[in-house]
């Protein structure tokens, strides 16, 4: 076969999101010469469909220890106090950085006549402290930044490239100590794996909200940093804590779209088929409370009542202060003739964030050695056993920062190898059964998602591994026999991380955020984080 190509950098960043791509501007911009991979087009990841805002104390009577409180309550008594100080001291600095590379953020003018900038409020927070850009923060976010990364003259972006694993300096022969040298990465347009050489990698990769059948995430949100670290030696932590996201707009048309925890911030209320609301029975903070109280309402309701969904509504509030604050929803649900401002909104929750993942330093570094993992990838410690809203965005802003400045200090000057062992295609065969795929991606998403959903079991997560262990079986013998596709090469990490996800959520035997489990229903004493070892 022909030899693959190879590429060298100093950096190479896996994912191309808020935190890969502020990531790669703060290195590019001294000296290092860095190489983003995207695994679809530069701008479409979790980022872009941010609508919320970014959490920072920017207003005179909020504070720093306010953020941290709200965060640890939200956290469920499992945040790091160390990594949530950190993150919410740093959060106005980093806001600060973005608002240099050009994002522009929604202001208003005061009572003094003077302009500054809107904060609004969601759940869990005691304050105003959302900066946003209308209901498309996310888009302002990734457009600033792609279109920076794609001018740097010491960035070079590859799109559409998959990457399949981790190269390891010991497993390829090379002395000295244990490190990553880079990766293999499948790419989609010439339909063969590259190898790309680097000082450090980056995993930059997002979520795996995508291992359930209901998702408020993209296409791309497979979990394959978090399988790839994995099967690199690195440990991971809190699996267990997949947060739904409440309102999940339920229309076949639009199956992925999110209706921002900002509608009920500005108002927004919880309501039965009836009209009647139901929050104010589950929670002394009815629609603000945090989204997995919020979650777990509406499935209750959904099941007690044998309903599809619940309802969205903010027809109360004037229709221009809607349309003013939600223009992009607006107009996304008018195209499925729905009206905001008169309309109450048919949703249902949808997993949407996962709150664990790689096991990281205050600095993104990994158990390997030249590995970093930054953003929804990582277990940082921020989220506890539940993600407080906006603190995503910002925990990507902040790592960026402080993995840059630690990568930049560790960077070997010396470079690691001249070649790395070309990717080995010669014992495979092209597939004539991709529906084996397709099937078996389907029995995962759906089983995750009636066994280890919003409520679970002992028997449910039991059924689950059962289950999980028959597809690792099929999907290793396939892996082994045929060439690569885009769509195994997901089901392969998907697979892995569901086993881990459920192997987590055996080992915590009480209820707490995110992970409510029927046998458990109480909370214990003194808990602590849940590690899983290779």
């Amino acid at each position: 076969m022909p030899a693959s190509s190879e590429h060298v950098s100093d950096v190479l960043i896996i994912g191309s999101g808020a935190a890969g791509l502020s990531l790669a501007l703060r290195l590019a911009s001294p000296h290092c010469n860095v190489t983003v991979l995207s695994k679809g087009l530069l701008q479409e990841g979790a980022t872009l469909y941010a609508q919320g805002g970014i959490a920072a104390v920017f207003d005179e009577t909020d504070s720093i220890a306010s953020h941290i409180k709200d965060t640890e309550i939200a956290g469920a008594g499992l945040c790091d106090p160390m990594v949530v100080e950190f993150i919410a001291s740093n959060a106005r600095f980093c806001v600060d950085w973005l608002i240099e590379q050009g994002v522009i953020f929604d202001r208003e003018t005061d009572i003094h006549g003077e302009k500054r900038y809107h904060l609004t409020l969601e759940g869990g927070h005691s304050h105003r402290r959302i900066l946003h850009s209308a209901d498309a923060t996310g888009k302002a976010v990734q457009n600033t930044l792609t279109g920076k990364a794609s001018a740097h003259p010491n960035i070079c972006v590859k799109e559409r490239c998959n990457a399949v694993d981790l190269i390891i300096s010991n497993k390829i022969g090379l002395p000295g100590t244990k490190r990553v040298v880079g990766a293999y990465v499948w790419n989609r347009e010439l339909e063969e794996v590259e190898t790309f050489q680097a000082k450090a990698v980056v995993l930059a990769t997002g979520g795996a909200a995508k291992v359930y059948q209901y998702t408020t995430n993209p296409d791309v949100s497979s979990g394959d940093g978090i399988a790839m670290a994995w099967r690199a030696g690195c440990r991971v932590a809190n699996l267990e804590f997949n947060q739904f996201h409440p309102t999940c707009l339920f229309h076949p048309s639009a199956r992925n779209f999110l209706l921002t925890e900002a509608l009920r911030g500005e108002g927004a209320y919880l309501k039965r088929p009836d009209g009647s609301r139901f929050m104010p029975d589950f929670d002394s903070r009815a629609e603000l409370a945090p989204r997995d109280i919020v979650a777990r309402a509406i499935d209750h309701e959904m099941k007690r009542l044998g309903t599809d969904c619940m309802y969205l509504d903010i027809s109360h509030k004037p229709s221009d202060f809607v349309i003013q604050h939600f223009p992009m929803i607006y107009e996304k649900l008018l195209s499925l003739d729905i009206d905001l401002t008169i309309d109450a909104i048919p949703i249902v929750p949808a997993a949407h964030y996962t709150c664990g993942g790689v096991i990281v330093d205050q600095h993104g570094r990994t158990d390997l050695d030249g590995l970093y993992a930054i953003g929804e990838v990582s277990y940082s410690g921020l989220h506890g056993a539940n993600r407080m809203a906006s603190n995503s965005l910002l925990e990507c802003l902040v790592y960026g920062w402080s993995a840059a400045e630690d990568i930049l200090t560790r960077l070997p000057r010396e470079e690691l190898t001249s070649s790395l062992p070309q990717w080995d295609e010669s014992r495979v065969d092209n597939s004539d059964e991709q529906v084996v795929i397709q099937h078996n991606w389907h029995e995962l998403r759906l089983f995750m998602w009636n066994y280890v959903g919003i409520e679970r079991t002992t028997k449910r997560l039991e059924r689950a591994l059962r289950r999980i262990n028959i597809l690792q079986q099929e999907v290793n013998e396939y892996y082994a026999n045929f060439r690569l596709s885009n769509n195994l090469l997901e089901l392969r990490n998907l697979v892995q991380v569901a086993e881990l996800i459920v192997r987590c959520a055996m080992e915590r035997k009480e209820s707490r955020g995110l992970h409510y489990i029927l046998d458990y229903p109480d909370k214990i004493d003194n808990p602590q984080p849940t590690i899983l070892s290779p």
